[in-house]
């Protein structure tokens, strides 16, 4: 396995309302490769934001990830309430992703911000989302990338039972999963047990941490994410769990919400990896 990391918290953050920081995006981006670099990370990711950043300077962008020693493995595509328009969206997104050679797209359906956060099983939406999961999983497939849908609190697709409906009606040679585990532990699975359950549907992994107190947060209960270490996910559990389902991919960490800055939360989570999993 290797490690990575997500750089979209370098160009916007909660303090902005999820706005740009500037229109320095380039220079953003790499201040987040050279500190992840500098902290020993292999691999990174970003939102898809970044390919149309770097839409004229393709080569540009293969430059600035070289120049740091690091691989470009996944960009990061939201669905809309257009189906169709999603399909065709995501062509110009595939087409980005295998010029720069990553190998996965994680796709994540529309979160809703109001109250209540947690909803019955929407069937008919996640039905719509798996079918343009598997139209867009055939193209990437055809691009020789692994399109890896992303389980996500305040979407269709959260907890167990929605997986469960979302995995039946996609079509397991084109459609993968990107297991988040602070994501599954918040919708109450066992991290460990679903790294077990999914782990032939996994493409990729995002890993962060989870406050346990489920007191925390009543106002946005994704506050809770935390670097590794500081929470009570079972990562030795979730590493071995992959491992005997047959995972070799990328461990991705994310962080939404930064308890000082990026690079200190970057760099407790690689002082885990290092200490902790031996990575």
């Amino acid at each position: 396995m290797k490690i990575g990391y997500t750089g979209w918290t370098w160009d916007t953050d909660e303090y902005r309302d999820w706005a740009p920081f500037n229109e320095f995006h380039k220079e953003n981006f790499e201040q987040f490769l050279r500190e992840v670099s500098n902290l020993g990370y292999e691999t990174v990711e970003n939102f898809s934001f970044i390919a149309d950043y770097y839409a004229d300077d393709v080569q540009g962008f293969k430059d600035v990830v070289a120049k740091y020693g690091l691989k470009f493995e996944n960009l990061y595509f939201y669905f809309t309430d257009d189906e169709a328009a999603d399909c065709e969206n995501a062509k110009k997104y595939i087409a980005f992703a295998k010029e720069v050679g990553a190998h996965h797209m994680n796709m994540q359906g529309v979160m809703w911000k109001d109250t209540p956060f947690s909803r019955p099983t929407d069937e008919e939406k996640i039905l719509s989302y798996a079918r343009r999961s598997n139209v867009i999983g055939k193209l990437c497939a055809e691009a020789g990338i692994k399109a890896c849908m992303h389980p996500h609190a305040n979407t269709a697709v959260f907890t167990e039972e929605q997986i469960d409906l979302f995995c039946a009606n996609t079509d397991p040679q084109y459609v993968w999963l990107c297991l988040d585990t602070a994501h599954i532990t918040l919708a109450g699975m066992d991290a460990p047990k679903a790294a077990k359950k999914y782990g032939k549907r996994v493409g990729y992994m995002h890993l962060k941490d989870l406050d346990p107190n489920p007191e925390a947060h009543p106002e946005w209960p994704m506050r809770r994410f935390l670097p590794l270490g500081y929470g009570c996910v079972d990562f030795r559990g979730v590493v071995r769990g992959l491992k005997e389902e047959g995972y070799d991919g990328i461990l991705c960490v994310e962080l939404d919400y930064q308890p000082v800055c990026n690079y200190k939360s970057a760099m407790d989570s690689r002082n885990y990896l290092h200490n902790v999993l031996g990575f």
